[in-house]
């Protein structure tokens, strides 16, 4: 749940422009078992990487920050598969401790929304339970100061 910019790697032992000569043969060479099986892992990463990405963005509305960013790495058959993801997610305090304990909340469910949250997203799931913890603080000091500040005193000279 960062900020970052799509980057692609080559399928190991290639270099980019290798991956991209083979995807022009792939339409009249045959990948082998063991590159088929590559695909088939790396089209699956892709479905999972995608389907945690756009969990984090269905949860989190009001603190997501940006769509998702993908990086990218490319498979035997010459294409770009994801394989790792991100979304960006507000975590600075508001002004009231209110909105703080809504956001921070906000921020958990986005944080903790896909299947098999990444330690990445447990550290914003902190993070948004510190600025909630933080807003029950704050509106419970200003709660307690508004009683005492009407509650009457008894002045006795002596």
């Amino acid at each position: 749940m960062n900020i970052g910019n799509a980057t692609a790697t080559p399928y190991p032992g290639n270099t980019a422009g290798q991956a991209q000569a083979r995807a022009a043969q792939a339409g009249t060479q045959q990948l082998t078992e063991a590159e088929l099986k590559r695909v088939a892992e790396l089209k699956a990463t892709d479905a999972k990487v995608r389907a945690h990405e756009m969990a984090h963005m269905a949860a989190g509305q009001g603190v997501v920050t940006s769509g998702p960013s993908y990086t990218y790495a490319y498979g035997p058959d010459g294409r770009a598969y994801a394989v790792g993801g991100e979304v960006g997610v507000d975590t600075a305090p508001e002004q009231s401790p209110q909105a703080n304990i809504d956001k921070g909340r906000r921020i958990q469910a986005a944080a903790l929304a896909p299947a098999e949250p990444s330690g990445q997203d447990l550290r914003v799931a902190a993070a948004g339970r510190a600025l909630q913890a933080e807003g029950v603080r704050e509106l419970a000091r200003l709660q307690r100061d508004a009683v005492t500040s009407e509650t009457p005193r008894l002045s006795v000279w002596a």
